[in-house]
């Protein structure tokens, strides 16, 4: 460990306030996003039609955002929950799930970023990449190949956008343009399951809700999310067992299994 944040502390915080986490979010992955946020002591709301969206948003200590499923009727409902969110000052939480795949996609992330304010942008390195401006393509929902230095692509966003972006990958990159940090928790059967980048975005604004740092929030989200995926992925079989012993092991993590294997590194 190189730096001195209390992980840990943010954790206890989700379990004794127990946030709202308002979710307008991918359709695949809905059930787990619950699930997950549930998991960590916060209530999730999966809340997306449009004539209720800005009234769950007065109750939500978070909003949490994901385009894997677009319709532009579901991106009007985002519109009218962030626009809520940004009078109410309620932390935004955008994963640009699929950028880079159409042009549809491309469009719809690019008015949610340019018009409204976007706490942490979200999003593996082509995605971020793309919506960072590069001429760079994605594979559905899997990264593409990208060939710039993914640390100059963040803190770059990150300027230019005024916020913090989370690039998802081998090695996780947060950074608000300011401090950047590397987090390096995680396992490779992760990949092996439909719906792990949607939960690390629910898990994020369920930190964003009680942390008002999003950089911390996000670098605390990303080591219990690895921790207790290394932890499961040594208790299971196969994706179907380590799907299931994630959210346990991410339900029963404690100080001392945090601090003892949070790998972080902070780069500027």
């Amino acid at each position: 460990m190189t730096n001195n944040l209390d992980i840990f502390d943010v954790v206890s915080r989700i379990k004794w306030r127990k946030p709202v986490v308002h979710h307008l979010t991918n359709w695949v992955t809905i059930y787990d996003c619950a699930n997950i946020v549930k998991v960590l002591g916060g209530s999730p709301v999966m809340a997306h039609a449009p004539e209720e969206v800005s009234e769950i948003v007065n109750i939500a200590s978070s909003l949490v955002l994901n385009i894997g499923t677009l319709t532009t009727d579901f991106i009007d409902s985002m519109k009218i929950a962030v626009r809520a969110a940004n009078i109410r000052k309620v932390p935004v939480v955008l994963d640009v799930c699929g950028a880079g795949a159409t042009k549809l996609r491309d469009r719809k992330a690019f008015e949610l970023i340019e018009y409204f304010h976007i706490d942490i942008i979200k999003g593996n390195s082509s995605e971020i990449a793309r919506v960072a401006g590069e001429d760079v393509r994605t594979k559905g929902v899997d990264a593409g190949k990208v060939n710039v230095d993914m640390l100059n692509v963040a803190e770059n966003l990150a300027k230019k956008r005024v916020c913090t972006v989370v690039v998802t990958g081998k090695e996780d990159i947060v950074s608000d343009g300011d401090s950047t940090y590397i987090v390096r928790n995680g396992d490779e059967m992760l990949t092996h399951v439909v719906g792990t980048g949607c939960m690390v975005n629910s898990v994020i604004g369920t930190f964003a809700a009680v942390e008002k740092n999003p950089v911390f929030a996000s670098v605390s989200a990303l080591v219990c999310f690895g921790v207790a995926s290394e932890i499961a992925a040594k208790q299971s079989k196969g994706p179907g067992s380590f799907k299931e012993k994630l959210f346990d092991c991410l339900f029963s993590l404690d100080r001392e299994t945090v601090e003892k294997m949070e790998k972080i590194e902070k780069v500027k």
